[in-house]
């Protein structure tokens, strides 16, 4: 079983910014980087080409570790507990579904685990203490 953990910043717009900055000042690279355009698009929900262009998920190496640096999805707002997230990576659908049902006990759902087109089993809990959490599932 692989596990990780991942800090994940989440910024309003400004995540491309950010990211050009980490290269400098940390010296990282950038291993991925796409942008919500770059991704499924629903139909019934037409984003503007400003919310085309936010960051939907990177990752940068800087030194051993992994920075996973994107901008909040379209529609939802910065505050308090959430611009700084951990995201557990795992590759077993088991692990994630376990540790999804304990962070959420006494917390806030915030995306109930499923499949995602990134991954067979994604979600994203707020933890009793106010730590969000990122559950990733990667494909196999």
């Amino acid at each position: 079983m692989t596990l990780q953990l991942n800090p994940f910043i989440m910024l309003d717009g400004n995540a491309q910014e950010a990211i050009s900055f980490y290269e400098v000042a940390l010296n990282a690279k950038v291993l991925f980087k796409q942008t919500v355009g770059e991704g499924p698009q629903n139909p019934d929900a037409p984003l503007s080409s400003e919310e085309k262009e936010r960051i939907a998920h990177s990752v940068l190496k800087v030194g051993d570790s992994d920075l996973f640096v994107s901008d909040l999805f379209p529609g939802q707002a910065l505050q308090k507990g959430n611009q700084i997230t951990i995201c557990i990576t795992t590759d077993e659908l088991a692990k994630s579904q376990a540790f999804y049902d304990s962070l959420q006990q006494g917390g806030q759902v915030l995306i109930p685990l499923s499949e995602a087109y990134f991954s067979p089993a994604y979600g994203m809990v707020i933890d009793k203490f106010g730590v969000t959490f990122q559950i990733f599932t990667k494909k196999k």
